[in-house]
């Protein structure tokens, strides 16, 4: 009997250590892209995911971090200067990524959105904001394109971080995207 207790309390430790790894009910989500279309698709499936009570966090990185960025005045060197210009600031400056003609696509696209009655960009953020879904900056990208805390939206659930504390993240998520 003795031999059979012993057994069961090694059983029993192996599954405590498996229940341990398991991943959360949780969505992570890194977002690479500046583009109009996918920049939607992240918020639509972060949100549809948060509406499911599924825990979010999206990274933006790179051209994403653009996407966060509001009006401000920000003293910078040339160098950010340039990035400024050419990089979009906030929700309403982004293009598509694909069929963008000039402008035309874009327009098109939010057009066709409204008459549909499908959701903006704008309300997906604020949406987001209300699901207390976790939104990481990437430092290394804003350092690099030249960003300040100063220039990004406010935001309730909103962190500057690298990647290691994002990797964190997604290593306990059920789910991790890359858009």
């Amino acid at each position: 009997m003795e031999d059979f207790q012993k057994q069961i309390y090694e059983l029993q430790k192996k599954v405590d250590a498996l229940e341990k790894k398991q991943p959360k009910d949780k969505l992570s989500m890194v977002v690479f892209s500046g583009s109009l279309d996918k920049i939607l698709a992240a918020f639509v499936i972060a949100t549809g995911a948060a509406a499911m009570e599924t825990e979010v966090t999206m990274f933006f990185t790179f051209w994403g971090t653009a996407v966060l960025r509001k009006k401000a005045k920000v003293k910078k060197n040339f160098i950010s200067k340039m990035f400024g210009i050419m990089l979009p600031t906030g929700t309403k400056k982004l293009k598509l990524s694909t069929m963008n003609m000039a402008g035309i696509g874009t327009t098109l696209m939010k057009d066709l959105m409204k008459k549909k009655g499908i959701i903006s960009l704008e309300d997906l953020l604020k949406i987001a904001e209300e699901s207390e879904i976790k939104i990481f900056i990437c430092e290394m990208s804003m350092d690099l394109m030249g960003m300040k805390p100063e220039e990004m939206i406010d935001y309730n659930n909103l962190e500057y971080c690298g990647v290691a504390k994002f990797l964190v993240e997604a290593n306990e998520s059920r789910t991790t995207l890359f858009i």
